[in-house]
């Protein structure tokens, strides 16, 4: 728990008070959820956070809560908190739509297993997510009819990122203190730096992702965007396990918080690779290497380590994941070419063009890059970058109507992302102030494969270098 001056998010920990109290049950948060999200709709422009919810589905979640606070026979930390899942999930009674117009005709009526999870830890689901279609851009541009553009919350003419858009937008702007996006090429954590809040990639297979669409089966990662480092780890803990329909994750080791609160960092050695820590605008950068400092003054130290083939990874990285989304959705492009975004086209068009040879040199280079982790790893507790080089960008008129498409960004904006996609690695965005205009800054911290436990007990000590949280301008307080 951290005393803070000025505003705070309402996480986890603020709802359970009210509930333990008795100052609000779960239904009464209920309904004043139902009121905001039939508010943010209306508002100029629309919020578009969450794209599909239903008033009976919240309420019956809800009531169940309240009875269970009443009896004193609460699930978990998790019951009676508001949550949502992105669209990429799929979550009873909604529409399976993964950001498209032509997927999920029929309402779901199975739930995947990070939902399962959620209800039985008592959470109330508040409806899933808007995304970027088909998780393949990093603005959220969805000019689809279902979808629309969501706004970030911090300036409303300003994009989520994407693609996990919704989820981060939702809780930057309050409607819930969790939500759950995947992360193939930083879609967890690039909205979630964008709009200012906390973005946790799991260790890939760490946290099931059986009951999404795979698209890339072998760089997504599914992981909570939250208002609080606290908040990622309560979420993590109940998430993160094997699940035996996701063979992925099956040989993993227990999931602990160990050493999550110590009181300072002494030991731990945070490498960092100057060179490609610096490639970032000069605001970001300056935000960042302050940062650094602070983890050091907190018993730390830093180790100049040298990333290899950090090119090679990078366009390696893309081959993968654009090779495997085309060939999960060559029925997609071949029937419903014309009903899909112009971007999403262009993005497919592109990965058609990699042959099989392009495949296997890209996993080849996989190999070679955990080899070069493990190494380093060997040697440093965590990497440090910025989360990304830039912050989030303007939306135009025609973005509205058409789409964006700029592969400069999507280029840039992954850079920091793609490593921990490419081999598999945790990573975890934490924001640490804000640009001159007022838009979010994040700093990343990545580990080896299972160590998620270092990365909160860190990103706890980078909270505490923010000197002060700036409310978002569209900003719904579910507890007042």
């Amino acid at each position: 728990d951290s005393a803070r001056n000025g505003f705070s998010f309402k996480g986890i920990k603020d709802y359970l008070e009210c509930y333990r109290s008795g100052k609000l049950t779960p239904s009464q948060v209920a309904k004043n959820i139902i009121a905001v999200l039939e508010d943010c709709d209306k508002s100029t422009p629309p919020l578009r956070a969450i794209v599909q919810w239903d008033r009976e589905q919240i309420m019956l979640m809800a009531e169940a809560s309240t009875t269970r606070y009443r009896n004193k026979c609460t699930l978990s930390c998790l019951d009676g908190i508001p949550v949502c899942l992105k669209e990429e999930f799929k979550v009873v009674p909604y529409h399976h739509r993964v950001g498209t117009v032509y997927l999920g005709a029929q309402p779901e009526t199975e739930d995947a297993t990070v939902a399962k999870k959620l209800r039985e830890a008592g959470a109330i689901i508040i409806g899933v997510s808007n995304m970027h279609e088909l998780g393949t851009g990093t603005t959220g541009c969805n000019p689809n009819r279902y979808h629309k553009i969501p706004r970030n919350p911090y300036n409303p003419n300003h994009f989520t990122g994407g693609s996990s858009s919704g989820s981060a937008a939702a809780v930057a702007a309050g409607l819930c203190p969790v939500a759950i996006g995947t992360d193939g090429g930083g879609s967890v954590r690039i909205p979630a730096s964008f709009c200012g809040v906390v973005g946790l990639k799991g260790t890939f297979g760490r946290i099931s992702c059986h009951g999404s669409l795979p698209l890339s089966y072998s760089t997504v990662s599914a992981g909570p965007i939250c208002t609080s480092v606290a908040d990622a780890a309560i979420v993590y803990s109940i998430l993160a396990e094997p699940d035996l329909l996701y063979p992925y994750g099956l040989k993993q080791p227990k999931a602990t918080l160990s050493d999550m609160c110590a009181p300072d960092l002494k030991g731990l050695k945070l490498g960092v690779d100057w060179t490609f820590f610096k490639a970032c605008d000069a605001e970001v950068l300056s935000a960042c290497e302050k940062a650094v400092k602070h983890l050091e003054s907190l018993g730390a130290s830093v180790v100049e380590v040298s990333l290899p083939e950090m090119e090679e990874a990078r366009v390696a990285h893309v081959i993968c994941i654009l090779s495997e989304m085309r060939d999960f959705l060559q029925p997609d492009f071949n029937k419903h070419f014309h009903e899909m975004n112009l971007e999403t086209r262009a993005s497919l068009a592109l990965a058609s063009q990699f042959t099989a040879l392009d495949y296997i040199k890209a996993n080849r280079q996989r190999t070679r890059s955990m080899r070069f982790l493990q190494e380093i790893f060997s040697t440093v507790n965590c990497i440090l970058t910025p989360a990304i080089p830039c912050t989030a960008p303007r939306i135009y008129e025609s973005d509205l109507l058409t789409g964006s498409s700029d592969m400069s960004f999507t280029v840039r904006s992954i850079r920091y992302m793609q490593l921990g996609n490419f081999t598999g690695i945790p990573g975890l965005v934490v924001p640490i102030g804000y640009s001159t205009a007022g838009l979010p800054i994040s700093f990343q911290v990545m580990a080896k494969w299972w160590d998620e436990a270092v990365l909160l007990r860190i990103g706890l000590k980078l909270e505490q270098f923010r000197d002060q949280t700036k409310k978002p301008s569209i900003y719904y307080d579910i507890l007042a």
